[in-house]
């Protein structure tokens, strides 16, 4: 496999590590730590605002091994979550009134007990988002699964960085622009993004680049005009998710040249009103092993909760959780710039 095709820890590259990204996101730049800013913004800390969104990360192990992974993904990957752990999950959410779960890896999909997760969380009347990258839907291997998740009604958050063919196989791997659109065009013949179905498909975009994502309504019009004409494919929504400096997109900043030019532009970028809005004030991330964080992003750094609040899911505890202050750093300038950046694309 090419070296560029495997992840950082499969490489031994230092970056491989969370405390040494989180010592590059702390030593200076010439620009204010997050927590400085956020001061001058607001007096209070942030903090949590309930949970109505419980992230379940099931692991590492992904089918693609994308240039801007956060998560350091790919088919080298060990890490997956147990059906001991999955049932822990799955025994918090019942415990508690949290309307949405959502699904996220590596590939999800690719995890023994995705299956259970989204099935018992169905039963128990939640709604499922699969976060998918389009192209495990053609494996052999999960040929039934795109027919699993509209049997389940499960809303689809797709990856597709662009319209541009060459774009997004430079960030995701050659061919997988055609994958992806072969995908889509399964989901669209079950119902998936089509008016009335009930069957939710959604896509994600993120820039192929050092920059700032543009308006997400402008981009959702081009997205839906170009992939109605050139191939066909209807969808709901479009989010655009701003590129976090970290892991691999670190890297990638570092290796370029662009790492202090790019935490400048999201420092200078910083929205008081997207800091009010962040997705950790209302989402509980759970890891692959059952540890629980503010976001997705905290996670891979390993910032664990504040102390004196439940740090595993099999202690979970909704009514301490839901008031918690989020543990930030100066990665979190990537949520608050511009019109924000979620899981749900901007907030602003």
């Amino acid at each position: 496999m090419p070296v560029q095709n495997r992840s950082l820890k499969a490489r031994g590259e230092a970056l491989a590590s969370a405390a040494e990204q989180v010592r590059v996101l702390q030593s200076g730049g010439g620009f204010p730590r997050f927590e400085e800013t956020m001061a001058r913004a607001s007096p209070d800390p942030l903090g949590a605002a309930g949970i109505t969104v419980l992230q379940i990360n099931v692991g590492k192990l992904c089918n693609q091994t994308c240039r801007h992974c956060h998560v350091d993904a790919g088919p080298n990957r060990t890490e997956s979550m147990t059906r001991e752990t999955a049932e822990q999950c799955m025994a918090a959410l019942a415990r508690s009134d949290i309307p949405t779960v959502d699904i996220t890896g590596g590939a999800p999909e690719l995890n023994s007990s995705f299956r259970y997760l989204v099935a018992e969380s169905r039963r128990l009347g939640r709604r499922v988002m699969d976060r998918c990258n389009l192209s495990v839907l053609l494996l052999p291997a999960q040929a039934d699964l795109a027919a699993f998740l509209a049997q389940h009604a499960v809303e689809i958050v797709a990856s597709l960085p662009s319209i541009a063919p060459a774009q997004t196989d430079a960030q995701r791997g050659a061919g997988v622009f055609g994958k992806s659109i072969e995908a889509l065009r399964l989901l669209n013949d079950l119902g998936y993004g089509r008016e009335g179905s009930g069957l939710l498909l959604n896509l994600v975009t993120n820039p192929v680049g050092a920059f700032l994502p543009a308006s997400q309504g402008s981009q959702e019009e081009r997205f839906r005009q170009r992939l109605a004409a050139d191939h066909g494919i209807a969808f709901n929504h479009l989010y655009t998710i701003t590129n976090m400096p970290i892991s691999r997109f670190l890297k990638f900043l570092l290796e370029s040249g662009n790492y202090e030019g790019y935490m400048r532009r999201l420092v200078e970028a910083f929205n008081p009103a997207a800091a009010r809005s962040v997705m950790c004030r209302t989402m509980l991330s759970v890891g692959w092993d059952g540890r629980l964080y503010d976001c997705d992003f905290n996670q891979m750094l390993e910032l664990p909760l504040v102390p004196g609040v439940p740090g595993h899911v099999r202690d979970f505890d909704a009514a301490a959780l839901q008031a918690r202050r989020i543990v930030t750093g100066n990665h979190c300038y990537g949520c608050t710039a511009g019109a924000g950046s979620s899981c749900g694309g901007a907030t602003t």
